[in-house]
């Protein structure tokens, strides 16, 4: 991914950016935030502009909010294509995957590529059937891990003066665990990932409940990557 020089006094795009203390908070995969929060590009046909905004969820869902504004100020032209890639804090539900799916059949010039910080209510089978569901009308959903932070970070945040290189660190635990969670539902696993928060202490808890279909169908490295599981199994 190409990168931007930053924020500056001239920088069309710093009222697109959004402020450090939110990205940190709203973007912890620890974290369990009602509030959403949607940071996308677009990039139309063989133009090497890029076009960032960045957008939050109303009455309504990011998702849904960013189909009704690109399609209210944009025409779509079936000659010419359109990338568009989003940073989300939070994956689809199932009613935005359907509206996603809908908004990508009638406009088959355009492709989208999906990262999320975090799954949504990922044991609901409805919010996993949508996920498969959108990957099965050609969308990319990928987990944010290390680089996207960075990459968001650059091109997305306000961030202050010399501090390109300060974007938060969070455990790449966590970002290993929704991998793998991730994987359990583009594979069509059963959940393996269990979360619960502790409102008392504001912590957040989890624990890995692994089947011999996961350790048979899920790749070893993204497995050993949480540091939780170790090898050799005993396969039955």
């Amino acid at each position: 991914m190409a990168s931007d020089k930053g924020p500056s006094a001239v920088d069309p795009t710093l009222r697109r950016r959004i402020e450090p203390w939110e990205f940190e908070a709203i973007f912890d995969p620890r974290e369990l935030r009602k509030e959403a929060c949607l940071l996308y590009e677009i990039k139309w046909g063989t133009c090497h502009k890029i076009w960032r905004h960045s957008g939050k969820n109303t009455t309504k869902h990011v998702e849904v909010n960013f189909i009704e504004k690109i399609t209210s100020e944009r025409q779509f032209c079936s000659s010419i294509s359109c990338s568009i890639i989003w940073f989300m804090s939070w994956s689809p539900c199932w009613e935005c995957s359907k509206a996603i799916t809908e908004f990508l059949h009638q406009r088959p010039k355009v492709t989208l590529v999906i990262y999320v910080a975090r799954l949504y209510h990922h044991m609901d089978e409805q919010n996993r059937q949508g996920l498969r569901d959108l990957i099965k009308s050609g969308v990319t959903i990928q987990t944010m891990t290390t680089p996207e932070y960075d990459y968001c970070w650059r091109n997305f945040v306000n961030y202050p003066p010399g501090k390109e290189a300060y974007c938060p660190r969070y455990p790449p635990l966590w970002m290993n665990l929704y991998v793998l969670e991730l994987h359990c539902i583009i594979l069509s696993l059963p959940p393996c990932l269990m979360i619960s928060r502790r409102y008392q202490k504001q912590l957040t808890w989890f624990r890995l409940s692994l089947q011999n279909c996961h350790y048979q169908k899920i790749p070893y490295h993204i497995l050993l990557a949480t540091g939780l599981i170790q090898f050799p199994v005993i396969w039955r």
